[in-house]
This record gives C-alpha cells, structure tokens and sequence, in this order.
C-alpha cells in the first residue's frame, strides 16, 4: 500500500483547470521528482499531498484512507508522518524564534515530546542537518540561505516523518550550496528511510536524489518512470525539451 496516493485528482481555482485526472502514489522509502514548466500543476499537488488543498474530483490518501480533515485521530497521525520543506528558507522561518524553538515546533504542537527529551530530539535534528550546536540558541537572521535551509529541514526531519513533500528547496541557493543541500536530503533520505516527493525545475538535483520521475504538463502527467532511463531516453517531445533547455545542477 502506498503511503501517499493521489487518484484521479483534478482541481481549479474558479474556471480556470489546474490539474486535470493526475493519478500518482509513493511508497515508503521512495523518492518522486516533479518536473515540468511554470504552472504545471507540481505544487498544486503537493498542497494536496499536504491536505492543504481538496480535489474537486478524485481523492488524496494517506495510507490507503482519505484524506478528511474532519478526522482528528487520522489527521493527527498525518501531521507526525508528512512534513514539509518550503522552497524560501528566508520566509519559511520565524525571524523572532531562536532555532531550538523553530525546530521543535512540530513536537509541541503534536504533542511528541516534552522536557528533557524534546530537548534532545531537536538537538538530534540539528546535528543530522551538519549545524553545530551553538545554532540552537541563535535567530534566522544570523544564518546563510544554506543554513536556513538546513533548519527547514531540520524541523521537517525532528518528528521522525516516514515522507518529505519538498517544494523546490534549493531554488533560492546558490549552486555551491544547492549541491550541498540536494546531498544533504540523498543522504537524510537513505539513514532515515525516508520517502520523499520533490519538485523541482532542476534536472541535474532531480537525477541526484529522485528513483523516478513524473512528467507535468498543464496538469496532465506527460509520462513518468525511473528517473534515469526518462532523463535518458524521454518518450515525449515535451519531456525531450526539458531535458535539453533545463540548466543541469554540477556534480
């Protein structure tokens, strides 16, 4: 069974369509890449995934159960499972919260851990994401775009979520520091066992992290399959576009 799961999904915002019968899923331990141009519909999807956004038609579901805010025990166990990583590391934080509050967030609001051991946990979390620990009694403000990020992360990975919903997290970097972060999440993703869905307009941290790779264009799924073969050997004249005209990440 799949953790994740759109089926059929379609949504609009008034007449204008944005996705249009999207089925896809991940497992766990899986990692998915979005890819494809401006106004796709990859972050309509993760908005889904997230549940904060319902498909007018079709469904989203988490562990094989819809998605239904109404379902306080489900949504619950949704919230520990599925974090996420925004794509601004600069408006993503709290510039009035010192780091060890901004990452222990997600343990108080759930209810996870208290006292010594959230203390613990949210310095757990920020030794994985390579800070030192002195970042826990700093602000945003002191910190590079980079290290921003890796307090994003940071507090996505504190809860021990089985799945990432990334939505561009390196767009904002620079292309040292994207290539640092992009193998940050490789490496969090293989220690921790951690699903993880990720869009991107860059091909070259897609082809990094991602096993396999789903194709969008104007809310349609153009093809998918294993991200090399379909970096490789695209079968659409559109996927073949990106592949040529997308600048690549430096490995």
């Amino acid at each position: 069974m799949s953790v994740l799961e759109l089926r059929s999904a379609g949504f609009s915002y008034g007449k204008q369509s944005v996705l249009d019968d999207v089925s896809l899923s991940i497992d766990d331990g899986e990692s998915v890449g979005l890819v494809g141009e401006s106004g796709a519909g990859k972050s309509t999807i993760l908005r889904m995934l997230l549940g904060l956004a319902t498909p007018r038609t079709g469904a989203a579901l988490f562990d094989g159960a819809p998605l239904d805010p109404r379902d306080r025990r489900l949504m619950r166990r949704f919230r520990s499972t599925v974090q996420p990583v925004f794509q601004d590391p600069y408006s993503s934080l709290d510039p009035r919260q010192r780091v060890d509050r901004i990452v222990g967030e997600p343990l108080r609001s759930l209810g996870l851990a208290k006292g010594a051991e959230l203390t613990a946990r949210v310095a757990e979390a920020v030794a994985a994401v390579n800070l030192e620990p002195d970042a826990l009694t700093r602000y945003p403000h002191e910190f590079s775009g980079g290290q921003r990020q890796r307090i994003a992360i940071a507090r996505a990975i504190v809860s021990r979520p089985r799945v990432l919903l990334a939505d561009e997290p390196v767009s904002a970097l620079d292309v040292t520091t994207r290539v640092r972060v992009i193998d940050l999440l490789a490496r969090l993703r293989h220690e921790h066992g951690l699903a993880l869905i990720m869009v991107s307009h860059d091909l070259g941290a897609v082809a990094a992290v991602c096993d396999r790779t789903v194709v969008l264009r104007s809310g349609r799924v153009v093809e998918s399959g294993p991200t090399r073969a379909l970096l490789a050997t695209p079968s659409s004249e559109y996927t073949r576009t990106l592949v040529d005209s997308v600048p690549r990440l430096p490995r």
